[in-house]
């Protein structure tokens, strides 16, 4: 953030209720039985791809469009809307799980 991030894009494949107080996070499913299953979590579904149900190019102009909106106000992501807030930990020393 230190370098100038105003957004952070977060793929995740089990759904990790996950959001910085200091700058948007937007959560990327990629799997969309994960996408329905967090639908008040999950801000992009890219398991479309592998079902076959949108394109490479599509789902990028999805998240391009998603990264714009929420950088400029005009929507927010579903953790903010939650008021979800974690702190950022540069070195966690605590095993992966």
């Amino acid at each position: 953030m230190a370098s100038g991030m105003h957004i952070e894009v977060f793929t995740t494949g089990r759904g990790t209720p996950y959001n910085l107080s200091m700058a948007p996070v937007l959560k990327v499913a990629t799997r969309t039985t994960l996408s329905e299953q967090w639908r008040d979590l999950i801000d992009v579904n890219a398991g479309k791809i592998i079902d076959g149900g949108a394109t490479i190019e599509e789902i990028g102009e999805e998240i391009f469009k998603a990264i714009i909106d929420v950088a400029s106000g005009r929507r927010q992501t579903w953790a903010d809307h939650w008021g979800i807030k974690n702190d950022l930990v540069l070195f966690n020393p605590a095993p992966i799980t």
